[in-house]
Formats: C-alpha cells, sequence, structure tokens
C-alpha cells in the first residue's frame, strides 16, 4: 500500500514537471529565456527517472513502520529498546498465509538452558537445504556471526513480526528485498555456533522474543490459527525465568571443591545447589566446571 502511495506522489511531480513543460514550449509567448526553458527540461528528465527508480528514494517504506516507529537498521537485531512492560496489553497477529521454514524435526525448543536462553528453537535440516521464508516482508539484516548465529537473516514482516534464520550456508536474498511468504531465502548449513545442521528460528515483536510454538505445531507443519494474540501476561511470562537467569551468580570448580565447601562460601546448602543445578549431592565436580549459586 504504501508502495503504491510513493509512486503516485512520483507521478503527481512528473504530471507538475510536465505542465511546467508545456509551459516551456510556449516561451515565445510569454517570452521565457530560453535557459529557463533548457532547466524545466532537465526538471522533465530528473521526475522522468524518479518515476521508474526501483530504489524508492522519494518514500522509504518498511514493513510495520508504524508499529517500530520508522526505525530500520541492518547493524543490529534489536534496536528498539521496548521493554515488554512497554507494550500494549494485547496485539492481535495476522498469520494467515504462514509457511513453514523448513520441515524437520525440533531438536531444540524456545527456553531456558543451562547457562543462558534459548530465544528460538531448532529445526533438524540437512546442508544445503531450503529455507524459506514465514510471512511475507522485507529483508532487515543479513550477517555473519562467527560465535552464535552463523550466517543469518532478519526479515521484517508486514503483520508487525520480525523472523530470524540462523546457522545458514548460503543467504539468497539481498538487504531491503521485498520478500513473499514461502520464498526461499537460504540454504541450511551449520555455521556459527552450532553442533550439527540445522535451522535455529525465531520470532519476535518489538525485538522481544515470542516462543514460536505459542504460533506454530511444528509437528504438523502449519499455523495453530489464523491470528494470534500477543500478550504480556501470557505470550512474555519466560520473562521471569529470564531475569532470574541474569541475576544468576556461578562459581568456576577448582581442584579441591566440594559441594558442602562451595555451600559454606556463598551461605547456602548442598540441597539449594543441587536443585539450582539440577544435580546429585553424589555429584563429583570437575575443574573448570561452572556450579549455580544464586
Amino acid at each position: 500500500m504504501m508502495e503504491y502511495i510513493s509512486k503516485c506522489l512520483k507521478f503527481f511531480f512528473l504530471l507538475l514537471g510536465f505542465l511546467l513543460f508545456c509551459n516551456a514550449i510556449n516561451a515565445e509567448k510569454v517570452n521565457i529565456p530560453n535557459s529557463t526553458t533548457s532547466n524545466l527540461k532537465d526538471t522533465l528528465n530528473i521526475y522522468h527517472q524518479m518515476l521508474n527508480d526501483t530504489s524508492d528514494d522519494l518514500m522509504e517504506n518498511h514493513p510495520a513502520d508504524d508499529i517500530y516507529n520508522n526505525i530500520w537498521t541492518s547493524e543490529r537485531l534489536n534496536p528498539y529498546h521496548f521493554p515488554v512492560d512497554s507494550l500494549p496489553d494485547s496485539v492481535r497477529i495476522d498469520c494467515s498465509n504462514f509457511i513453514l521454514p523448513i520441515y524437520g524435526k525440533v531438536t531444540s525448543k524456545f527456553g531456558r538452558r543451562r547457562y543462558r536462553y534459548h530465544y528460538g528453537i531448532d529445526l533438524k535440516l540437512n546442508v544445503g537445504d531450503s529455507v524459506r521464508c514465514a510471512f511475507e516482508g522485507k529483508v532487515r539484516i543479513i550477517d555473519y556471526e562467527h560465535g552464535g548465529y552463523g550466517h543469518y537473516v532478519v526479515v521484517r514482516h508486514n503483520n508487525g513480526l520480525e523472523t530470524v534464520y540462523a546457522h545458514l550456508s548460503k543467504v539468497l536474498v539481498e538487504l531491503n528485498q521485498i520478500i513473499g511468504a514461502g520464498e526461499v531465502i537460504a540454504l541450511g548449513g551449520n555455521t556459527g555456533r552450532s553442533t550439527g545442521p540445522h535451522l535455529h528460528f525465531e520470532m519476535r515483536y518489538l525485538g522481544n522474543a515470542i516462543d514460536p510454538d505459542n504460533l506454530v505445531d511444528f509437528e504438523k507443519g502449519s499455523i495453530r490459527q489464523f491470528s494470534y494474540l500477543i500478550t504480556k501476561k501470557n505470550t512474555f511470562k519466560y520473562q521471569k525465568d529470564l531475569k532470574s537467569l541474569q541475576m544468576a551468580r556461578y562459581h568456576v570448580v577448582h581442584k579441591g571443591d566440594t559441594l558442602s565447601l562451595i555451600a559454606s562460601r556463598y551461605g547456602t546448602t548442598v540441597k539449594q545447589l543441587c536443585n539450582l543445578n539440577q544435580i546429585s549431592s553424589k555429584k563429583l565436580l570437575k575443574p573448570g566446571q561452572k556450579i549455580r549459586v544464586r
């Protein structure tokens, strides 16, 4: 819709330039200098180029600009700084044109890992498998992260969501490219921090991660419902667990350390350490191992 408006504006300016040019044709009657006529011809040529300019510089449009306050950058995954508390109580998202990025077994779900949080869902694939765009939208980021995502793509969608596709072997789209739901954007891989070929797939709203399983039935390969209601209470309930993880404190095991000694040092109990780390009180500790103490 925004692209259509932009084209209309360009056409308006082209028409204006044409009318000015027509006036220049009658320069003899109104005694317009030849230099002015030449300038008007140049102006007409400029507006003609603008009309045919595919870069759309006159009015740069991006999906869901009204939601993202016209913030658009390829530098950072989350440049928005909209904490969950600042979001509306509920937002309805149109999911009707969803396409599964890859048909594969879920190998890792959204949620807490031992020392960090997993903000997406991992889908098994073979290197070179086609990875498709989940919804129609526009490519915001194409980048490489050695210690994390590897080759990855971020797409902003018309419905307000952003999706992340990571550990790719090859990217097949370009920055700022408009793409349709189901269009192949990359080939699956094993780049970055990855222990085997898979697609790491994320869904985000204003930078805040959403569990893709809330929207997608990955076993059936289809959307759960044609529209999804984002709510602070349910969609982002994991934030409490995340804050707890961020406040966590860890002890690096040294030679001779025992659970009893560590518990005494940090003013806690062996039972609490075992619960925090999901280990047995009889577990032998190894130097270099991390033990959560808070």
